[in-house]
């Protein structure tokens, strides 16, 4: 039974991961599966609906569902499905997050940790928000790019609150004017006005038709569609290869028909949704999404559809978020293992943990498949790249030496690295269109992929030292072996992250020098990744010329972890230079106390151990000698 247990909660949590793919049941009889699959032009790239909802909301309250009343909750397909049809409804949803007490105490509400409003929670205060918004802007003017750096507390919130009405309002206005009763109904009467205004532009002079009646209906709806042509989000009008050769948004596909004389397919079919949806016709709707699709087919548009479906079914698995779970039941069990010494619970956090590097792989491979490029674009990619690097060799590691030292250290790394990603993707589409200089398959699979290779061993090689210090200082649990094992890990992995960073240091020069004309210019994230090369060659010098001995070295390893954070993250929040590319000043307060605790964690490898965490022998040991 002993040997087969560990692979019992491994199947089950792999059940649980074959589960996501399902396919999910209607809402209420209504295909938001479906709806959720349509291909739609955001960001400069195609995208299922379900990841522009995701991404919305994410970004406006933190979280992809909306949990309403009686404890039920909306997917974030259903909930755009309903913000872009039925207001009257979306506007209810509490979704707006507001965390300083003061911008609290603006907006009527109690001065708590975390409020949540609804839009109906604000229409009365959008005023009010919109004039702070301008404030803060009109004291920046000058700054620049800079601005956004010396915000206060108060005013990011504002910011934060500001942007996420701005975006929530175009939402509200993506497929039709929100204040409309029946599209369907107000496209017919466009339609109409349209042939009317031509045949009285036929049978009268110029001047005469531009004040006709007919014209005047046609200039009110062309005015109406011009603003919902100016707030409207995603582009859901596919190009259909005659008179539209791009994609466009609702506002601007309905103003085209002022010159073919006739609404698009696309646009009666999404009328045709939004009527049927408010009207809580599931039938009807699912035969307008069915129209949908198959005017999409007939007009070439296979490719996209399929996009929408592969990349819908992504968001659906959620592999990083089910492995992050994963991980933390590998973490649990290797920390019991430490407890108890029973080999059949390290067996099993060890299946759970090569559980979860599946799923993460494959993510990570889905991922790359859908974008078409390498693991690493961005810093959300990097996040998830660097887990899953440190997850590889601490796998490598267990195997080898054993006692959950492996096991514990890789499951953090790829909890904590998931975490950070999961943050990072609040800041709107992980996928979107590189930049230019960055538009290189073959520099960000060598370059890019390397140096952050070195960076997963740089901070599994720091919590390998971080566990050794601490077990070393609170627990009598660090035996001379498992020192000696711990040791061996540290200096191995400081050793390969000294040729990880060292080779894509030297890889990133020449990519530099094929897109800027030279090989080094002192920028900072050059000055970053030359740190991190700098400070692997102290450790291993020190080492080598015997300057340093177990202690020493986990020290050194230790802050290799604020070296490495500073490089990756830290370098980006200077906001200057070629290379910042991921601008987050949110983060700051988090780095400064990431690197305080690794400091004090330094402080801790040299303090003496106070008496009452000594051992009995080594205490008795210390008084004889007194």
């Amino acid at each position: 039974m002993k040997r087969w247990f560990p692979w019992i909660p491994a199947a089950l949590f792999a059940l649980w991961f074959g589960m996501g793919a399902q396919a999910p049941a209607t809402v209420r009889g209504f295909d938001v599966a479906g709806f959720g699959r349509l291909p739609v032009l955001l960001n400069g790239r195609i995208q299922p609906l379900d990841s522009v909802a995701r991404n919305a909301l994410l970004s406006i309250s933190g979280k992809s569902i909306v949990r309403v009343e009686g404890g039920s909750t909306l997917t974030a397909s259903e909930w755009l499905l309903e913000t872009m049809t039925a207001p009257e409804l979306a506007n209810q949803r509490r979704i707006f997050r507001v965390q300083h007490p003061d911008l609290q105490g603006l907006l009527g509400g109690e001065k708590s940790g975390l409020a949540t409003y609804s839009f109906n929670d604000l229409t009365n205060q959008i005023d009010a928000i919109e004039t702070q918004a301008r404030k803060i802007f009109d004291a920046e003017r000058d700054k620049g790019d800079d601005a956004a750096k010396t915000r206060t507390a108060f005013q990011k919130d504002v910011m934060h609150l500001y942007e996420s009405l701005v975006l929530y309002h175009r939402c509200l206005n993506s497929l039709e004017p929100d204040d409309t009763p029946n599209f369907s109904e107000e496209l017919t009467n466009y339609q109409q006005a349209i042939i009317a205004s031509r045949a009285a532009f036929q049978k009268k002079p110029q001047a005469t038709a531009a004040s006709s009646a007919e014209m005047q209906a046609v200039s009110g709806f062309y005015q109406r569609y011009g603003e919902l042509s100016a707030l409207a989000y995603p582009l859901l009008a596919p190009p259909d290869g005659r008179e539209t050769h791009q994609w466009s948004n609702m506002g601007t596909n309905l103003l085209a028909s002022m010159g073919t004389g006739e609404i698009s397919e696309p646009a009666q079919n999404f009328a045709a949704m939004a009527v049927a949806f408010r009207g809580n016709q599931p039938a009807d709707f699912n035969k307008a999404l069915a129209r949908e699709r198959v005017w999409m087919q007939q007009n070439g548009l296979n490719a996209e559809l399929a996009k929408g479906g592969r990349e819908y079914l992504f968001n659906q698995m959620e592999p990083f978020y089910r492995s992050m779970v994963i991980y933390v039941a590998a973490l649990m069990l290797g920390c019991i293992f430490w407890l108890n010494m029973s080999e059949w619970v390290r067996r099993t956090g060890f299946a759970l943990l090569g559980l979860a590097f599946v799923i993460h792989t494959f993510g990570l491979g889905f991922r790359m498949y859908l974008e078409g490029r390498p693991p690493v674009t961005n810093l959300y990619s990097s996040a998830i790249f660097i887990g899953w690097g440190a997850v590889l060799l601490g796998l490598i590691l267990e195997k080898i030496f054993k006692g959950a030292i492996g096991l514990v250290s890789s499951a953090l790394v790829g909890f904590t690295t998931l975490i950070i990603a999961h943050h990072l993707a609040m800041s709107g589409d992980t996928m979107e269109m590189l930049r230019a200089v960055l538009d290189t398959n073959l520099w960000l699979a060598t370059h890019v992929v390397v140096i952050t290779i070195g960076y997963s061993s740089m901070f599994l090689a720091g919590l390998l030292a971080v566990i050794y210090i601490v077990r070393g200082y609170f627990t009598n649990s660090l035996t001379p072996e498992t020192a000696r094992s711990l040791g061996r890990m540290v200096y191995g992995i400081v050793c390969f992250a000294t040729l990880a960073s060292f080779v894509g240091t030297i890889l990133g020069g020449i990519w530099a020098d094929q897109s800027w004309g030279r090989f080094w210019g002192w920028d900072p994230k050059e000055n970053g990744a030359l740190l991190i090369v700098l400070w692997n060659a102290i450790v291993l010098h020190a080492r080598w010329g015997g300057l340093i001995r177990e202690r020493g070295l986990m020290a050194m390893a230790v802050f290799g972890n604020i070296v490495t954070s500073f490089s990756w993250f830290g370098v980006n929040m200077l906001g200057v230079g070629l290379h910042s590319y991921g601008f987050m000043d949110q983060a700051f307060q988090w780095l400064m106390a990431f690197d305080i605790s690794q400091a004090l964690i330094i402080v801790l490898a040299f303090a003496p151990r106070l008496p009452f965490l000594r051992s009995p022998a080594r205490a008795a040991s210390a008084t004889n000698r007194a």
